[in-house]
């Protein structure tokens, strides 16, 4: 019985805990969409939780303005130009990548591997001025081809890492079958590997998606704020005045902004989880 009263105790405690971080989470995020739903006297004149008793007095016109009057539309556009060759081909180079790492056996090829590790614990602020510089060079700075080459230098490190984990975690009789019915290491990539690597490529590619979609200081310094390339993150953050006010349409675009990330995660929750775990034991 003392057994049984410490395991629900304890329990409790679990459940409890976690009750409290949920709300932690909820409470800024509530703030956030009462806020876009209010007027900027309201804002000015009364906090959100004030919002929550009745009368009501919510209004759409914030998101109606951002979604007519704030080029939104070319926003969304531009993000979507960024983020989808991003993705695809961080997922195809950190497959490759992670391939080769974990089952070629080559010279130095562990001191390539830790050397693109350690590449994790750069800051990527250090980054930006050489790599704007070498971009001016080749004047590319401004197009997207520079901030795609931008992004998937910053993603390659962790998502080859996470390949390879994966890759490593295969037990080998798998592809040395593969290797007695003739099959070349790219068969046993393309009919072997990436089937059984499904979930770690979701975990890359929900990874990079987040990272991209929601980036405003590599497509800030890489694109600049025109409004032909901007990306939504900079179209949104124009949105608020020069002395600070209209953040309530801030928030509204924000929600916006949100959606489609949080459809992708959602999408893929299953599989993003079992990627991460993907190499994590034997």
């Amino acid at each position: 019985m003392s057994a049984a009263r410490e395991y629900k105790r304890s329990g409790f405690w679990r459940t409890l805990t976690l009750a409290l971080l949920v709300v932690i989470w909820l409470v800024p995020l509530v703030a956030v969409f009462v806020t876009s739903f209010r007027t900027t006297r309201q804002v000015s004149s009364s906090g959100w939780w004030e919002a929550l008793i009745p009368p009501f007095a919510f209004t759409g016109s914030n998101y109606e303005q951002v979604l007519t009057r704030s080029g939104l539309a070319q926003a969304f556009l531009n993000s979507a130009t960024i983020t989808i060759p991003v993705v695809v081909l961080a997922v195809v180079f950190a497959a490759l990548g992670g391939y080769v790492f974990a089952r070629w056996r080559f010279w130095g090829r562990d001191v390539v591997f830790f050397v693109m590790l350690a590449l994790l614990s750069v800051p990527l602020q250090m980054t930006l001025v050489p790599t704007l510089k070498l971009f001016g060079s080749l004047g590319i700075v401004g197009t997207f081809p520079a901030v795609w080459i931008a992004h998937l230098g910053y993603a390659m490190p962790f998502s080859v890492y996470l390949m390879r984990n994966f890759f490593r975690g295969v037990p080998e009789e798998l592809f040395e079958a593969a290797s007695i019915d003739g099959a070349s290491e790219p068969r046993k990539l393309w009919s072997l590997g990436l089937p059984l690597a499904t979930p770690a490529l979701a975990a890359v590619g929900v990874f990079q998606f987040m990272w991209v979609w929601n980036d405003l200081l590599v497509a800030l310094v890489f694109l600049g704020g025109g409004r032909s390339v901007g990306p939504l993150t900079v179209t949104v953050s124009n949105l608020v005045g020069a002395k600070g006010d209209g953040w309530e349409v801030l928030t509204a675009a924000a929600f916006i902004l949100m959606l489609v990330p949080m459809i992708v995660f959602f999408a893929l929750q299953k599989y993003f989880v079992r990627g991460l775990l993907s190499g994590s034991v034997k």
